[in-house]
């Protein structure tokens, strides 16, 4: 009896052992589950330390170069000088030394004064004129990827030529050309918006002087016939499109005038209130002032970029380059230059156009160029522009 009592002690003796260990390990597992309270303080600040010290999201840089040049008028003396036979034209050696200035930029303008009417109709030049398609070739090939083709030689050869220079000029995809057009539908589809390097551009042209050749009333939009209605309606087209840059042609002026008229300063002021960020002048065949008008850049003539007239005040143009900055929303200007350039050739077979800049030409070349030089110089910065000219 007394050992049967014995074993129950024990037994019972036991299943106390075993309940206390169940005890013991519920309670060790439950402090194991309590969150820990670091006193260590430079701990908690670590965590801030951390948010602060990620790299910001940089904007995308969104800047353009760009260079310009006036007018494209390509005489009889030039296109014959660039005949290579069988009725083919080649006028890249007239471009040589200019090539450097134009080639690589972003955006690249020029004025097609004579309008690209092509062989078909027959090569002509004052008072008429029309160019071998070869000249538009050569210029793209060089760089130019903003054409303006409305000006007072728009209408030269007719509704023809204006159907040959659209065609024409529907096969260059990587040319902005405005200005001329076969339809309004196509008018309209040429106020666009591009995007390049975070900057989204557009470009108008526009002419207020025709030579009293209009075209017909119910085709109005085969030469694009300057008009505050027009202009303001098409700017609004471009804003709707969320444009940032607005590049505006303006064939204008008084030729062979040094500087700009009161029309002129007029149409500047008008795009300016636009929104118009920089407006590009042709027409006077001779270099006229830069100025700015509120935030508006104005160049109101670069004179010739080639050509075959009498003077050496029309045979020098401007090639004008820049950079173009986005910056919180607002268009600037950096890094503004002008060179000179100068249109060398003979009166007498082989005629040997060649364009060359100020910088690379001598007085055997053109006599007294650092006369001709201050004089431009003094022209260009009339209004005091920040801009460099060599």
């Amino acid at each position: 009896m007394i050992v049967v009592q014995k074993k129950l002690r024990l037994k019972n003796w036991v299943k106390v052992f075993i309940v206390l260990i169940f005890i013991l390990i519920s309670i060790l597992c439950i402090i194991m589950l309590i969150p820990k309270k670091s006193n260590n303080k430079e701990k908690e600040i670590d965590i801030p330390k951390k948010v602060e010290n990620r790299p910001e999201k940089t904007e995308e840089k969104a800047e353009l170069s760009m260079v310009m040049v006036g007018d494209c008028l390509i005489h009889k003396m030039v296109y014959q000088d660039a005949l290579i036979g069988n009725n083919t034209y080649s006028f890249d050696k007239m471009f040589e030394d200019i090539k450097p200035y134009i080639e690589g930029k972003d955006l690249a303008y020029y004025n097609q004064e004579s309008i690209i009417g092509g062989k078909s109709l027959g090569l002509s030049a004052y008072p008429r004129f029309n160019s071998p398609e070869e000249i538009g070739d050569d210029m793209t090939n060089l760089g130019f990827n903003l054409v303006s083709l409305v000006n007072n030689h728009t209408m030269d050869k007719g509704e023809k030529g204006v159907e040959n220079s659209v065609n024409y000029w529907r096969t260059k995809p990587g040319v902005y050309w405005t200005g001329q057009a076969l339809s309004e539908e196509e008018r309209k589809n040429n106020i666009k918006v591009k995007k390049l390097n975070g900057i989204n551009y557009g470009f108008l042209a526009y002419t207020t002087v025709t030579n009293g050749l209009l075209p017909p009333t119910n085709k109005t939009y085969l030469t694009n016939i300057y008009s505050e209605e027009k202009v303001k309606k098409d700017i609004e087209e471009l804003k709707k499109q969320n444009v940032d840059l607005i590049i505006v042609s303006m064939h204008w002026g008084e030729e062979y005038q040094n500087s700009e008229n009161s029309k002129q300063k007029e149409i500047a002021t008008y795009l300016s209130s636009l929104g118009v960020n920089i407006i590009i002048g042709a027409h006077p065949h001779v270099i006229q002032p830069v100025e700015m008008i509120n935030n508006t850049l104005v160049f109101y003539s670069l004179g010739n970029f080639i050509s075959a007239q009498d003077t050496d005040d029309k045979l020098t143009g401007a090639l004008a380059s820049l950079i173009v900055k986005k910056e919180d929303n607002k268009i600037v200007f950096d890094d503004i230059k002008v060179n000179l350039i100068y249109t060398s050739f003979k009166y007498s077979k082989p005629y040997n156009f060649k364009l060359y800049p100020y910088e690379k030409i001598d007085n055997n070349i053109l006599k007294n160029h650092l006369n001709y030089y201050n004089k431009y110089k003094k022209i260009l910065t009339k209004y005091n522009v920040n801009l460099e000219v060599k």
